[in-house]
Formats: C-alpha cells, structure tokens, sequence
C-alpha cells in the first residue's frame, strides 16, 4: 500500500472493517472472560445470571472466592517466586551475553550464538522433557555411584526455575543486544579517558544507557515465566504453578473462580505492560 495515492472509499471501509474484526478477535475472548468473573452462576459459562463479587469474595461452603481459596492463593505465590528468580537470573545472564556477543569476532561465535537461539525454535514441550530426561539421569547417576540424593534433579521448584531459564535468558539477551548495537563506544573511551575504570565504565555509562531495554526484558522474562505451562508441566514437583492449576481445574471441572483469576492477571498484566512503557520512556 501507497500511502501518498488516493485509496477508494471501498478500500477506506474494508480496511477499517479488517482493523475493527482484527480486535474484536483479540480482545472479544478477553473481554467475555472478564465479565463472566461476575457472573452468578455456579458455572465458568454463559448464560448471565446477574451481577455479583461472590467469586472474588465469598468464603461460604459452596462458593469461595478467589480471596478465601488457598489453594489457588498458594499457586499463585508459586508462580510469582518461579517468576522472580527466571526474571532476575535471565536479566543478569542475559545482559552478559548480550556484551559477549557484541565483543569483536572471538572463536566459534557463530556457534554459541545458533546453541543460544535453540531454546527458542524448540517446542516447550520438548524442552521440558529434554530438561526433565537429563535432570534424571545426572540424579540416578549421583544416588548410584555417589550415594547422593539431590534434590534438584527431581521435579521441584527449582527445576521450573532452570527450566524457564534455559529459553527466558535468550529472549533477554536479543533484547538487550538490539539496543546494544545502536551504542557509541565513545562514550566508554571518554568516560575512560576521564579517569573512569572499565567497570565504571561500563556501570555508569553502558548499563545507564541500556536500562530501557533491560528493564523491558525483565517485564517481559517476568510474565512469560509466570504463564507458561508446557515446560513447565514436565517439571514441577509438589509446588504447583498457577497454569498448572488452574489446567487441573479445568480438567476436573471447577466454578467461575477461574474466570476471577483470569481476570486479576489481565487487569495485572496490563498494569505491568503500562507501567514498563511508561518507566521505559522516562529514562530514554
């Protein structure tokens, strides 16, 4: 499409149409999802049988909101825990691969660079199972020829940590190396030239001007870490995450507690969304 040549008015309409059903599409599940968490209905489902907070607030014998159900209170925790530690662990391994990687030409780049991106072309599926598989094996192979029972090798808690680690960590790195390209090193040298060390350097000059695109990744690694699920699922142990349990819900059948879940992260994720475009911008 042209921009500066007339378009017909036939063409004007079927755009704005395309765009209109474009978002009706995205955001119409959303939307129906969110005003079911009001529903009262003993059922997460249509048809609307008046308005009420019983799923957020009610703590009776045949109705607990989400405010009175420990279970999904504890998952919820869970996730936010795994969340913070693949979040904090990608951001530092991240921003350090993203400066190993636009150092000068140095042996078998090229090579980590393709080992770097592989999580990411892998099914989380696979990845899970791949992580699980090996996991295993180093756990059997400590106990039988070390007598050492380690718990780390066992579907845990810090098992989902490594496992969103693995592919969290490279999208972080992407990130942060985009905007490390557009860096003028002469701002290092000058700042070196000053009587500033290379870590100084790097602290007050580098790492200030990458700060936009870290504190994007870290946003990002947080909530792709708090909602996956097909690694994960492969992985966790007696701490269950909230995909994982709210999957099991489903499964087993369950009340529009789920909806109100769905629609405290929707109503979180988009604050996060908005406060990190906001932040970002501040400290272009």
């Amino acid at each position: 499409m042209i921009r500066t040549l007339p378009n017909s008015r036939t063409y004007a309409i079927s755009f704005k149409l395309y765009i209109l059903l474009y978002f009706v599409f995205l955001f119409a599940p959303l939307l129906v999802t969110c005003v079911l968490a009001f529903n009262d209905s003993q059922f997460p489902s249509l048809p609307w049988k008046g308005f009420t907070l019983d799923w957020f607030t009610a703590d009776l014998p045949n109705r607990v909101g989400i405010f009175h159900d420990q279970i999904n209170l504890d998952s919820i925790a869970v996730s936010f825990r795994v969340a913070f530690f693949v979040t904090l662990l990608s951001v530092v391994v991240g921003t350090c691969g993203a400066f190993l990687f636009e150092q000068e030409e140095f042996r078998f780049k090229q090579l980590l660079y393709f080992l770097m991106l592989a999580p990411l072309v892998i099914p989380g599926v696979i990845l899970g199972i791949s992580v699980l598989l090996f996991s295993n094996t180093l756990g059997t192979y400590f106990e039988q020829h070390w007598n050492l029972d380690i718990a780390l090798f066992r579907p845990s808690f810090w098992l989902v940590v490594l496992g969103q680690f693995s592919f969290i960590a490279t999208l972080v790195t992407l990130v942060v190396s985009a905007r490390l390209k557009k860096f003028d090193r002469t701002l290092e040298e000058a700042a070196m030239n000053l009587g500033a060390n290379r870590f100084e350097a790097i602290w007050h000059v580098t790492l200030k001007y990458l700060r936009p695109a870290i504190i994007g990744a870290g946003a990002v690694a947080f909530l792709m870490s708090f909602e996956n699920f097909n690694t994960t699922l492969f992985l966790v142990g007696s701490e269950a995450t909230l995909p994982i349990n709210l999957y099991l819900q489903v499964r087993d059948g369950s009340t529009p507690v789920i909806n109100a879940i769905s629609f405290l992260l929707i109503m979180g994720t988009s604050l996060i969304a908005l406060a990190n475009l906001y932040f970002s911008r501040k400290v272009e």
